[in-house]
């Protein structure tokens, strides 16, 4: 009966180291270690909204911010990484359209793809905090996965493409305590690219946000729009005011293509931008 009992337990005790590692190998990498810096919410599972219009899976609450990292075949590494925030309007995040799709792409283009699931609904400035602390995680791990750690840049669209251009104006804003030695490392991208901008008109009489604080460090960006986006104004804003500032900024406005398109077939916009893209990251990397 004892070797019965023995037996067991080592079967149980060998499931949960197994187990354990599983969790440890994982591509998924929780942001915050202990408590989440300004949240009074419980830690949980990602909440997923019961609206998949357009076939598209939307995040409507996110406790516990991640990171989801989508590595190329070592054949194509190129040892740069690209942090994605999907957009939403700071209320959902449209994860698998302007997240994971976008990550599998660019991985299969020799980047390390980095999908961010930040804070919402209506998180404003936890948003921004877990860009910051993403970024700075990619870098602290940068050795480990082989990454240039002078290639570490942000992709976002609409609301996430905001979220990347207020990191790439506001890595200096410390936003939260430090709470270990990864926080001491800068949270300044290489390079944001922007794909249907979203809320960067917001100053006064349809100016630059004003939270968006250009100066001579500002990363280059890429800006891709269409002129029937309503948001449109934003693209224009943003590369008016990055070259007015001296930044390297290549923006393309298209005639048509809406808003909200991912890399899917069938909108003539979703199929220009990832290759102007590709090319632009080419030749700045």
């Amino acid at each position: 009966m004892k070797n019965c009992i023995s037996i067991l337990a080592l079967l149980f005790l060998t499931n949960f180291i197994a187990a354990q590692n599983t969790t440890l190998d994982s591509n998924v990498i929780d942001l915050w270690p202990y408590k989440v810096p300004g949240a009074t919410e419980k830690k949980q599972d990602p909440l997923f909204s019961k609206d998949t219009t357009n076939n598209v899976k939307r995040i409507s609450v996110v406790t516990n911010p991640r990171i989801t990292i989508f590595k190329p075949e070592k054949s194509k590494k190129n040892g740069a990484s690209i942090i994605i925030s999907p957009g939403g309007g700071y209320h959902i995040l449209a994860i698998d359209l302007e997240g994971f799709e976008i990550a599998k792409w660019l991985a299969k283009k020799g980047y390390t793809a980095i999908v961010l699931e930040y804070r919402v609904p209506q998180n404003y400035d936890g948003a921004l905090m877990d860009l910051q602390r993403a970024l700075r995680i990619v870098k602290s791990n940068a050795e480990k996965w082989q990454l240039d750690s002078s290639k570490i840049g942000v992709l976002g669209f609409s609301a996430g493409a905001s979220l990347s251009a207020r990191l790439s104006t506001n890595y200096n804003n410390s936003l939260y305590p430090k709470i270990d030695e990864i926080d001491s490392l800068s949270a300044k991208p290489a390079f944001a690219v922007l794909i249907y901008p979203a809320f960067l008109d917001e100053g006064p009489n349809d100016s630059l946000t004003t939270e968006l604080k250009l100066d001579k460090e500002t990363p280059p960006m890429f800006i891709f729009a269409t002129s029937d986006d309503p948001f449109a104004n934003s693209a224009l804003v943003m590369a008016s005011s990055l070259r007015n500032n001296k930044t390297p900024v290549e923006l393309h406005l298209y005639p048509d293509g809406g808003h909200g398109y991912g890399l899917r077939n069938g909108n003539v916009a979703a199929e220009k931008w990832p290759l102007l893209v590709e090319e632009w990251l080419a030749s700045f990397l």
